[in-house]
């Protein structure tokens, strides 16, 4: 970090023998030729403590929300940090509920994973974050939090507020920071925007804690970094980009990670900054959403194959399907978690099983469907089947479902009795299902959340069911 005359902080980024290539955090505009630069022998570095849940900040960590000083103990964490070796760190299997049907039963993500959320603009991205980050209220409220890191990068300052507003009022702020670079920001501010979210994300990942970051989105980071580049003379490569634009992204995303649940080793953990040191306890882990924006839905473009590389399975967002009223509109052919069944309960796993398989092959049929008049029965059964599945998927903005009422109606569409209603039927089905369940069957679902699945829960499932479809037309 270097110190100008007029107090602006800047950062080195080229070393070269007669010239010392730099960065400006802030306002370059009064800078003058011939002002005095000195290096502050530190490298750049962010405050962080628990007195930033529910505020604003910039990406120097300084509060821009308007309530005041940020309270309460600080630690220094830089910015750039070598990930966690392979020894401090222990396998993905435990989950990170979104409280979406489509992702938790096909695309599940587990703690300390990196999965990609990939579309166009406008095809549901933030959304699909923003209320991953309302389902977590359950478990904050239950004194298990996991922490959540928005970090907001190159966006138009109105749609944060809009951000910062939705998750007030859902009470989502008691355990979120915000990182905001805006449009308006400059270049180097919106490029280490990402790395203050990571350094906050580690902050609550090595004091044993779980932590949540959402990029949003490194395509507006890469776009900012490669300004600099280009300003700073280093050589462009493919799309202008510089050489190591995937480097900047890797080292970005390796820094999620679960740590392993021994204290003693975690302690010797690398690159632990020395203001934590005392603090340090295993068993917290940092897991990271990325956003990326696709041009025309071109997953092949420089950056989305880059990203798609580094991180563990992406999440493919359709302008069609989102168009078409499918919302999320997750096109669940390609899109993947590489961590899979590990990162899920044992009821989920065993429910939905071969549920994205089955709408993997639906959505081929239907395409194959529009071509054909006379089907056989099975064709037009898996068409049918995948059709109400698809309706029961659809969720409404900011309405998380709770990983126990997942289960049971996802039951009930995997074994078959919704085969007999109409289509028109199946979301009013599933809204009384979930009603008759929690307030005269607690028992059964509580009994899920606790990881409990057994014939008994089944039986209290079917027949609450087959009690309710005697009040539905047959088709």
């Amino acid at each position: 970090m270097l110190s100008f005359e007029n107090g602006c902080k800047g950062m080195v980024l080229n070393l070269e023998e007669h010239m010392v290539g730099a960065v400006v955090l802030g306002n370059a505009t009064a800078i003058k030729e011939g002002d005095t630069v000195t290096r502050t022998k530190r490298v750049a570095a962010i405050q962080v403590g628990e007195g930033l849940l529910g505020r604003v900040i910039d990406t120097l960590g300084d509060a821009i929300d308007g309530h005041g000083p940020i309270l309460g103990e600080r630690f220094e964490m830089p910015l750039e940090r070598n990930a966690p070796g392979v020894i401090y760190r222990q396998p993905v299997d435990t989950p990170l509920q979104t409280g979406f049907k489509a992702i938790d039963a096909m695309i599940p993500i587990g703690k300390g994973q990196r999965e990609l959320i990939i579309g166009d603009r406008q095809s549901g991205k933030t959304s699909i974050a923003i209320d991953t980050i309302l389902n977590q209220r359950k478990l904050f409220e239950q004194g298990k939090p996991v922490y959540c890191i928005y970090v907001a990068i190159g966006q138009k300052a109105s749609s944060i507020a809009n951000v910062v507003e939705t998750l007030t009022r859902y009470g989502a702020m008691d355990y979120t920071t915000i990182v905001a670079a805006p449009s308006a920001a400059s270049a180097p501010m919106q490029s280490f925007a990402p790395f203050a979210g990571a350094a906050i994300g580690e902050f609550f990942r090595d004091t044993g804690r779980d932590a949540l970051v959402i990029y949003d989105d490194l395509s507006k980071q890469a776009i900012a970094y490669r300004e600099i580049s280009l300003l700073l003379r280093r050589s462009p490569g493919r799309e202008a980009f510089p050489g190591d634009i995937f480097f900047l992204h890797a080292r970005l995303l390796e820094r999620a990670a679960r740590i392993i649940g021994n204290d003693d080793i975690a302690r010797s953990m690398n690159d632990i900054p020395d203001s934590l040191k005392i603090k340090v306890k295993g068993g917290g882990s940092l897991t990271a959403l990325p956003i990326i924006e696709t041009q025309m839905e071109d997953v092949s473009a420089y950056i989305p194959t880059n990203v798609i590389s580094i991180t563990d399975g992406q999440i493919f967002l359709e302008m069609n399907l989102f168009n078409a009223g499918i919302k999320p509109a997750i096109n669940v052919g390609i899109s993947v978690s590489r961590i899979g069944g590990a990162a899920q309960i044992k009821a989920i796993k065993k429910v939905a099983g071969s549920l994205k398989l089955d709408q993997a092959q639906f959505s081929e049929l239907e395409t194959f469907a529009k071509f054909s008049s006379d089907l056989e029965a099975t064709t037009k059964r898996a068409i049918d089947r995948g059709r109400k599945n698809q309706a029961l998927l659809k969720q409404d903005l900011h309405a998380p479902m709770p990983i126990e009422e997942q289960v049971a109606i996802l039951y009930i569409a995997m074994n078959g009795y919704l085969d007999k209603i109409h289509l028109n039927q199946v979301k009013i089905f599933e809204k009384q299902f979930l009603e008759l369940l929690s307030t005269q069957y607690h028992t059964a679902l509580t009994s899920i959340a606790e990881g409990q699945w057994n014939n008994q829960i089944i039986q209290v499932l079917i027949e609450v069911a087959k009690s309710l479809l005697t009040k539905y037309p047959q088709s």
